[in-house]
């Protein structure tokens, strides 16, 4: 995803600043007609050719409203709207699972269902309200497809001496991405202690931790990395200016690839300065226009059950997850036990 990412500098600027100045330099919470989106990477096109470019476009034409966009990891910006809490930036925050569970029990969201919501299956959407799939997505990992005539098939392929700082994945806790890494182990591998007593096996490959989940494709692109995590939508929209990704799924203990589902989840921001811009926002996102633009432009999946792409992208999507087997996490026990199973992960890797 380095997806028109917002460089190191400015992102750090962004977080010890008391005030957005994105776009201008003024305050969100000066300007009646913006509205301000703290997002995952993923969604932004690195030539402005991303779902959010043509969202973003289309929805200022039509409402006059400025977007005003920061992303970064997910939980990057769950801390930056927790830290923000008594005076909120942000109007729509949009993460990955476990992070926007998390942003939801902080009390950093408000209750909104957005117009088209219940076209929205039950497990991409919060009971209570507070969150909704906008873009739905699943975890995966890349290879380079000139350096590797076929993906590798499973884990323990990526403890071979060809791998020697080969591998690289983002840092669990940090990236949505990295996150899922050791959500896909434990259950992969049947257990948490299970799934650290590999990772702690993949150090001797592993470059180490990376922030961004983002950086690493162009990297296996470019054969620097033979192998990294990442997700389906971000990574199938990058194939189109990186020719060498290819896209694979590793296997569990029992030999059957796995994946699960990895939804880019919107929801208001508590106290958002202009809650009312982040309504339209919300209902512009969840229509069925933008939705049938997701597969075509963005390379995910329609989070409304009531769109059925057809386009090339969807037709492709749906060849790459055939066979795939599709696993649910228990988010409620992921998002009550994450900070634990973060620091697990760091005394088993030593990272």
């Amino acid at each position: 995803m380095p997806r028109n990412r917002v460089p190191l500098a400015v992102v750090l600027a962004l977080l010890a600043g008391p005030a957005l100045s994105a776009c201008g330099g003024s305050s969100a919470a000066s300007d009646a007609r913006a509205v301000t989106v703290y997002s995952a990477d993923g969604l932004k096109g690195e030539n402005g050719d991303g779902w959010y470019d043509q969202v973003f476009e289309d929805f200022e034409k039509q409402t006059g409203i400025k977007v005003r966009y920061v992303e970064g990891g997910s939980g990057e910006m769950v801390q930056r709207a927790v830290r923000e809490r008594g005076n909120p930036q942000a109007d729509v925050l949009v993460t990955l699972p476990p992070f926007i569970q998390q942003a939801a029990g902080r009390g950093l969201l408000q209750k909104y269902a957005p117009s088209g919501a219940d076209q929205v299956a039950g497990a991409d959407k919060a009971p209570d309200g507070t969150w909704t799939s906008v873009v739905n997505n699943y975890f995966g990992f890349v290879y380079n497809k000139k350096e590797l005539k076929q993906p590798p098939r499973t884990w323990d392929e990526l403890l071979g001496s060809r791998y020697k700082n080969k591998i690289q994945y983002s840092t669990p806790g940090v990236a949505g991405d990295g996150t899922a890494v050791l959500v896909k182990a434990m259950h992969d591998f049947g257990g948490k202690e299970q799934a650290l007593a590999y990772l702690k096996k993949l150090q001797a490959n592993n470059v180490g931790p990376s922030a961004s989940t983002g950086k690493l494709a162009p990297k296996v692109d470019k054969g620097e990395l033979l192998v990294a995590n990442g997700d389906v939508q971000m990574n199938h929209a990058q194939t189109r200016t990186m020719p060498n990704l290819g896209i694979w799924f590793p296997a569990g203990t029992d030999g059957r690839p796995t994946t699960f589902a990895l939804p880019y989840a919107a929801g208001l921001v508590a106290k958002a300065p202009h809650s009312a811009n982040g309504r339209k926002l919300l209902d512009f996102m969840l229509a069925r226009e933008q939705q049938e633009e997701v597969s075509a432009i963005g390379g995910g999946f329609p989070a409304r059950r009531d769109v059925k792409a057809t386009d090339a992208n969807a037709t492709a999507l749906t060849r790459l997850m055939d066979g795939i087997e599709v696993f649910e996490p228990d988010w409620n026990d992921i998002d009550k036990n994450l900070s634990a199973y973060v620091e697990d992960w760091k005394s088993a890797t030593g990272s």
